[in-house]
């Protein structure tokens, strides 16, 4: 029978002691310390209906057997998410990990319990059919607004910038005559891409006859400065970029569906959809690696399997 001396501290003592060194030294949101509370209850919970209550006593199988548990549900608890087991784990592993650095245990059994690899989230892209209707219902405003918000997502689609790229842009980075953008991505680092036909017309039409109105509110003038303003002759900022996209995206009937990426996503999806190398579309993205591009060949497998499963005679049983 192991004796309490060798058992080592109770383990819910020590749940405390490390929920209050996360609160007092480490200074974590209240949330946080919450969801550390709720994920180590349960943990020593465990331990306890497995006879386990001295932190000495706890085995790597134990740690193990909780993930599993986690993962599996029972009568009080449904299944978690993988997310949501990762966290507990995470939870867990600090705790042994203080409880090794206090002296309270000779070794951190918790170490190599990984935490569950969350699924990767596919992007969501729309059809061609629903960008053209968010566009144009972007440009269905009157006045320079409506202009503005057309060449702002025409640019977006057409290029596939982020929205901070796009909001960034100056009206000399625009090269009209070879049709293309300079575009300013992560870490400062610049690329240059193809502007299309679409999107062109549209900047051109803001231009001429959107700019100009709205700079002349301003104290930047016409000429150099932002490509993007607004109504006060400012730089449009990022978070007005999102707003345009959203209220376009509710006019036209799409505002379950729409992200400050989508027009992104829908860039890339739409040029592998169309047969363009992945290399290339890394490059117009701005990728680091081709294995962050890669997820959008993923999108279009999707999309391949269900045009088969409905197209092909003897796809379904």
């Amino acid at each position: 029978m192991t004796s309490a001396l060798s058992a080592g501290p109770d383990v819910e003592r020590v749940v405390t002691g490390y929920l209050d060194h996360l609160t007092v030294e480490r200074g974590l949101a209240a949330n946080t310390i919450a969801s550390y509370r709720r994920d180590l209850r349960r943990y020593t919970e465990y331990l306890a209906a497995a006879g386990v209550r001295g932190l000495r006593e706890v085995a790597e199988s134990d740690v193990a057997g909780f993930l599993a548990a986690l993962r599996r549900g029972d009568d009080g608890h449904p299944p978690l998410s993988a997310t949501s087991a990762a966290r507990a784990v995470v939870a867990v592993r600090g705790l042994h990990r203080f409880a090794l650095l206090d002296g309270l245990v000779g070794n951190d059994v918790a170490h190599e319990v990984r935490p569950p690899t969350p699924a990767r989230r596919l992007p969501k892209a729309i059809p061609v059919e629903s960008v053209v209707a968010l566009i144009e219902a972007a440009g269905s405003l009157e006045g320079p607004r409506g202009l503005r918000d057309r060449a702002l997502l025409e640019l977006l689609y057409g290029t596939g910038a982020r929205i901070s790229e796009a909001v960034g842009l100056a009206v000399d980075d625009l090269d009209r005559g070879q049709s293309t953008v300079r575009l300013a991505g992560k870490g400062g680092k610049e690329r240059v891409v193809p502007v299309g036909s679409y999107a062109l017309r549209a900047i051109e039409g803001y231009l001429v006859r959107a700019r100009p109105a709205l700079a002349a509110k301003g104290t930047g003038g016409v000429r150099g400065g932002a490509l993007f303003l607004n109504a006060r002759g400012g730089p449009l900022s990022r978070q007005s970029a999102w707003s345009i996209l959203r209220t376009a995206a509710e006019r036209a009937g799409l505002s379950g569906e729409i992200s400050p990426h989508t027009l992104r996503h829908c860039f890339a999806t739409h040029l592998i959809d169309g047969g363009a190398d992945v290399r290339v579309v890394q490059e117009l993205l701005g990728h680091a690696s081709v294995t962050t591009t890669q997820v959008y060949t993923l999108v279009t497998v999707d999309r391949l399997r269900e045009v088969y499963a409905t197209s092909h005679p003897r796809a379904l049983t």
